[in-house]
């Protein structure tokens, strides 16, 4: 009994002990605290005093919001009033600017994507530029919020952008600022092919998919083989629209899941049943500027088998950024958790690795001399099909001539190798299944 006592004395005292430890630690933690909060003043005050020019409160806490949050990652940062105004009108679908996304990487803007049809893309800045001055002014020492400031401005007037790429000189090239109108789903028939190109992820990208395939299946009907779904250059966006856009595919099972640090925070999307193209074969496009939310929607459809990704290793975001609302001073884009494919992968940094991989190339026809064939030689036998013409001869080409806008356009599609293997597999697909069923 005097044992039990004893033991139960020790355990109170350890306990009490603990807690002891607890307090005196927090109160450590809260002093430390205080001691550099007390140093942020004292470098604020002297700032105020001495610094060669007069700069006003406002400019120095944002300058050190800033700074705070993006030594954090690339993706966290600060935004005042105005860039906040300005990510709510991009995320709606229309923005003024350049037309590229951005990051940051060894104190320089790199070019995540440039964005279809604006003054970036028909400028030729590609995914991996880097820009190292903006008018003459270098870059380094700029956050990305204050080089995305300069680069954004009045449309209509000019920016100079100094560009060093891989495997060639820096160079200038000047861009003209204009309201950038999103049109992130644009749609087509490619023979019998159903070809969807999302260009980022918006609040209308999910109405605006759905729109573009009820458009494909009414134009092609059951000649409908496939589709292809170019996520290439898609810098990301709104997680919600990525969500929608694979549920748009898939019957059931998870899209994505986003994990916290705190573990009871943890949530998982999954799909619900509805197909739109009715069980077709896919085939989803990527490359090095496939980012963010098209990383979700490739890794989600590869992972459930429902699409075959072709192209090169996407960026490898894997992060998920918060806005938090700050009052009517701006709000902060906080990076909160990470993201996972259904099969529990995380992307961060490694980026989706593609089921087939097809490197940008440039095929030309080689030209080769006429070679004699069987019907060229004298007294050939005909064939028992009663001298049936030659099966194997080219189809004739037939119908109204082509608009120059059209056949632009097919030029295009001829010259983008990466979208010709994606319909040589579908129309493979489709002729294994033909003879199957045959």
């Amino acid at each position: 009994m005097k044992k039990i006592a004893i033991m139960a004395v020790m355990a109170v005292a350890l306990a009490f002990t603990s807690g002891v430890q607890a307090q005196e630690k927090k109160a450590t933690k809260n002093e430390d605290s205080y001691r550099l909060l007390d140093l942020f003043g004292d470098v604020f005050e002297r700032v105020r005093a001495d610094y060669v020019e007069e700069v006003t409160d406002k400019e120095l806490i944002e300058a050190a919001i800033a700074g705070m949050l993006s030594s954090l990652d690339p993706h966290s940062r600060f935004l005042n009033a105005d860039a906040y105004k300005d990510m709510q009108v991009q995320t709606r679908g229309k923005f003024g600017g350049l037309g590229i996304e951005v990051s940051m990487e060894g104190g320089l803007v790199k070019v995540v994507s440039p964005i279809d049809d604006t003054p970036a893309h028909r400028a030729g800045i590609q995914p991996g530029d880097l820009i190292t001055h903006l008018d003459g002014k270098p870059v380094l020492g700029l956050n990305l919020s204050q080089a995305v400031d300069l680069m954004r401005g009045k449309v209509g007037t000019d920016i100079k952008l100094t560009i060093r790429r891989e495997g060639a000189e820096p160079f200038d090239v000047t861009i003209t600022r204009a309201t950038i109108p999103i049109r992130s789903v644009r749609s087509r028939t490619i023979d019998n092919v159903g070809y969807v190109r999302i260009s980022s992820f918006t609040a209308n990208t999910e109405a605006g998919l759905k729109k573009a395939m009820a458009s494909i299946k009414k134009d092609l009907g059951d000649k409908f083989e496939g589709l292809v779904l170019d996520l290439r250059n898609n810098p990301g966006g709104l997680l919600d629209q990525a969500i929608a856009v694979s549920d748009a595919f898939l019957d059931q099972g998870e899209i994505v899941s986003t994990r916290t640090r705190e573990k009871g925070e943890h949530q998982r999307s999954q799909a619900k049943k509805g197909d739109l193209t009715d069980g077709k074969p896919m085939v989803v496009l990527v490359n090095g500027g496939s980012a963010s939310a098209s990383e979700i929607v490739a890794g989600a459809l590869q992972d459930h088998k429902r699409a075959i990704v072709l192209g090169t290793k996407t960026f490898g975001k894997g992060s998920v950024q918060t806005i938090i609302r700050l009052g009517r001073d701006g709000a902060m884009r906080l990076t909160t958790a990470l993201y996972y494919t259904p099969s529990g992968r995380s992307i961060q940094k490694v980026g989706v690795q593609p089921d087939i991989v097809v490197q940008p190339s440039r095929v030309e026809t080689i030209e080769s001399r006429r070679r004699s064939r069987e019907a060229d030689l004298r007294g050939a036998l005909q064939n028992g099909n009663g001298g049936a013409p030659d099966s194997n001869a080219a189809p004739k080409t037939g119908g109204a001539p082509k608009s120059s806008a059209e056949q632009s356009q097919a030029d295009r599609d001829k010259a983008d190798y990466q979208l010709q293997r994606a319909l040589d597999l579908l129309h493979g697909i489709d002729l294994f299944n033909q003879r199957l069923k045959g």
